[in-house]
């Protein structure tokens, strides 16, 4: 990319009326490649429309250090034509001392909206709607429901849908799309062309997975929140995608053991990442001593019997990857409310014969391996090689099916508790499972070797 010109702290004025006709999400990942400081120069000089457009995008990195960056007067005026679903979730990055004074530097429509949404919880569909949706009386016309769209259009980020309220208790009572607005007669009145089913929506203080659920079974592109039967505002189909997006990077960052990123892996500091890794990197630093420890309470057996060391990774890594499979399962299969805690004793149902089918085909595996290389003679595993290999594979469908069960009940475990079941990441149930499996491992073997090797 050709570097912006910028001459004595500005914009050249030429470079600032051609990034005004980019792309607002091109333009935005140019500001993303330049230094914060820059970027407020170059935001500074364009059109006050396209700034508030670009700080209306979700991909800009940064916004609450670049909205202070910017003279009050202006960020005040960006912030107040801001659609007020993006606003608040600027406001709540904002430095205490420069959230009060923009606050009071906004409109007063602009606070009170950004203050209604700052105080719901900040995973709740409150948290995520926007105040700026077009609602009509009952008695209206169609015509005049289209005049005052066209009127208002401009102050609303979305008319994908018109919400009809009872003329004296503005209550929802119907909802219609902009397309069938459009087709049908003027002179109707607006409740007989809107839907006769109830309208579709959601609580201010739900989960917004719950409006994420309810827009894609009804095929929705907003779901009002409702509050008391009066619309305070919409989820839209693009708030739920940043949303889930967002959630779902923190998740699969969970899942590999580190807490979750507050920015863009380029953008984060050395000393942040540091903090954010080494945290969980210890923890199971110190859940893998314990697998010395197991190993040492079996240091007689080891010495009597050296070529079961010869399996203990195959053992480890079988029971990890199982109890990491269902992990994942469980844990995708909550986050889309397909179970609940309830179900955990069905969940334990089903994985315990699944552990067990597949444990059992890994140690018909494992047995057929030690058979092959014992008869080829790649390998020799001792006088007592049968009762070894059976060793192994019985130990395999023990370790599999603790593995799968464990890592399928964790996550239950984990929210009845009140954490993240993200939390329940692939090492930490790896590691949980390396410590058990070693000692099913030799507790299978001082069974079955008992009075040979043993």
């Amino acid at each position: 990319m050709n570097e912006i010109p910028v001459i004595a702290g500005e914009v050249e004025p030429a470079i600032a009326e051609k990034l005004a006709k980019e792309h607002v999400a091109d333009l935005v990942d140019r500001l993303n490649e330049e230094t914060q400081e820059d970027a407020a120069r170059i935001i500074a000089a364009l059109p006050f429309e396209r700034a508030v457009e670009v700080f209306d995008q979700p991909g800009l990195d940064a916004p609450a250090e670049l909205i202070s960056s910017l003279p009050d007067a202006r960020a005040a005026s960006i912030l107040s034509a801001m659609s007020s679903d993006r606003a608040a979730d600027l406001f709540r990055d904002l430095e205490p001392s420069s959230r009060k004074t923009l606050l009071e530097a906004v409109d007063a429509d602009a606070r009170q909206a950004v203050l209604r949404i700052l105080g719901y919880p900040e995973n709740s569909a409150g948290a995520i709607m926007t105040t700026e949706f077009v609602s009509v009386p009952s008695d209206w016309t169609v015509g005049r429901a289209l005049d005052h769209i066209r009127k208002v259009e401009r102050t609303r980020e979305t008319v994908y849908a018109i919400y009809v309220t009872d003329p004296k208790s503005g209550r929802l009572v119907r909802s219609v799309g902009l397309r069938r607005l459009v087709v049908s007669d003027p002179s109707s009145l607006i409740v007989d062309v809107a839907q006769r089913t109830k309208p579709i929506a959601v609580s201010p203080l739900a989960e917004r997975e719950k409006a994420a659920q309810l827009i894609s079974k009804y095929d929705l592109l907003a779901v009002p929140v409702v509050e008391d039967g009066h619309v305070i505002g919409i989820v839209t189909v693009d708030d739920i995608v940043d949303a889930i997006l967002e959630e779902t990077t923190e998740d699969v960052q969970k899942f590999g053991g580190v807490e979750a990123l507050d920015e863009p892996y380029m953008k984060i500091g050395f000393l942040d990442m540091f903090r954010k890794r080494v945290g969980w990197l210890l923890v199971l630093f110190l859940s893998e001593m314990l697998t010395a420890t197991a190993m040492q309470g079996y240091q007689t057996e080891l010495e009597k019997a050296i070529v079961l060391t010869l399996f203990i990774p195959l053992i480890m890594s079988s029971g990890g990857n199982s109890g990491s499979q269902a992990t994942s399962l469980i844990i995708r299969a909550m986050a889309l409310r397909e179970i609940g805690l309830a179900d955990w004793w069905r969940i334990a149902a089903r994985e315990i014969p699944t552990g067990l089918a597949l444990g059992s085909v890994l140690g018909i595996v494992a047995i057929c391996r030690i058979v092959t290389w014992q008869y080829l003679g790649f390998y020799d595993y001792g006088h007592f090689w049968p009762l070894v290999a059976l060793t192994v594979g019985a130990a395999l469908v023990g370790i599999v099916t603790f593995g799968t069960l464990a890592g399928s009940m964790l996550p239950f475990l984990l929210k009845a508790l009140g954490f993240d079941p993200a939390s329940a990441s692939a090492p930490f149930v790896a590691t949980l499972v390396d410590v058990s499996g070693l000692v099913i491992y030799f507790s299978v073997a001082l069974v079955i070797l008992h009075g040979t090797m043993l």
